[in-house]
């Protein structure tokens, strides 16, 4: 009773909006949903209370990330597609899943439109891991949201970023350990580490060949540089993973889609407005203001005159 009191309390402080974070570019949502495809994460910069924390202890702009399942739901058809086109209308052909603080849910993709958001793309994600990873999603949701996970989450980050190297330790694992309590991105990485698609794995390279190797194995070259994943890969547990992993990974790829995907973008139509420029140019051009030297009474007394 208690803990569920001090959950309720705790949670209505972190949801709180703080000052609104600065839209840097003006989000066009016809594009956004003609370029997102089904199985793209879409990084969120928040607003909330927790999201300056995850921002402050991530250095990064990203503090939330979903999953995007477009009209998935409608095509299935059943309860579900009643309850997402009674409660969305029109916008129940583009959905995401998404863990919150009161638990995984559907949300409209234009409820992100207002904040700065980055669509990650999974690199020649296959087509039956695709179905994979859609069905997990939309099994996952009523799941609740794992607190304890973004507590370790916290002091892991807070410990990495002020304590020496020498006093860390490696982090294996975060959480309450309850299969069905998730946080935002350990729900999404739990859906890719299900098909074996990396996030931000670990790499050991491999060991180098011997020049006797080499040698006996040279017709093998253009087969070894054709194949560019060697070494050993270990995954990182999911709930490791923060929403600027997604953006760091080498294997999501960034989807500009409101200028650069439209594939008329040409810089030197661009009117710009120099007025600033010019003002300053005129400052710093126009020539010093004279010097006067102000004399008190007491040190004109003292000085004898010129004359």
């Amino acid at each position: 009773m208690l803990r569920a009191w001090i959950y309720r309390r705790l949670t209505r402080f972190l949801e709180q909006r703080v000052a609104r974070t600065e839209r840097l570019y003006r989000n066009d949502v016809d594009l956004l949903k003609r370029h997102i495809h089904k199985g793209d994460v879409l990084l969120v910069e928040g607003d909330q209370r927790i999201s300056a924390i995850i921002k402050y202890l991530t250095q990064s702009s990203w503090s939330h990330a979903a999953l995007y399942v477009g009209d998935e739901i409608l095509r299935r058809g059943g309860p579900l597609r009643e309850q997402v086109v009674e409660q969305f209308g029109g916008e129940a052909e583009h959905l995401v899943v998404e863990a919150l603080m009161e638990g995984v849910v559907l949300s409209p993709l234009v409820k992100y439109c207002e904040h700065n958001i980055r669509v990650c793309r999974p690199h020649r994600l296959r087509g039956p891991h695709l179905r994979s990873i859609l069905d997990d999603a939309i099994g996952a949701l009523g799941w609740c949201y794992d607190m304890r996970n973004i507590v370790d989450l916290a002091r892991h980050l807070i410990a990495v970023t002020f304590m020496p190297d020498r006093y860390r330790s490696e982090a294996m694992r975060f959480g309450s350990g309850v299969s069905t309590a998730v946080i935002c991105t350990s729900l999404i990485g739990r859906l890719f580490h299900g098909v074996g698609f990396p996030v931000l794995p670990s790499v050991t390279p491999a060991a180098p060949s011997s020049a006797a190797d080499k040698g006996r194995l040279a017709w093998l070259s253009p087969l070894r540089r054709r194949n560019r994943h060697s070494g050993v890969y270990r995954r990182l547990d999911p709930t490791l993973l923060t929403p600027r992993d997604f953006d760091l990974s080498p294997y999501f790829e960034v989807v500009k889609f409101n200028v650069i995907k439209q594939r008329g973008f040409d810089y030197g139509r661009m009117e710009w407005d120099d007025t600033r420029e010019r003002e300053s140019a005129a400052v710093e051009s126009a020539p010093p203001a004279p010097r006067f030297r102000v004399r008190s009474a007491r040190t004109a007394r003292r000085e004898p005159d010129s004359a």
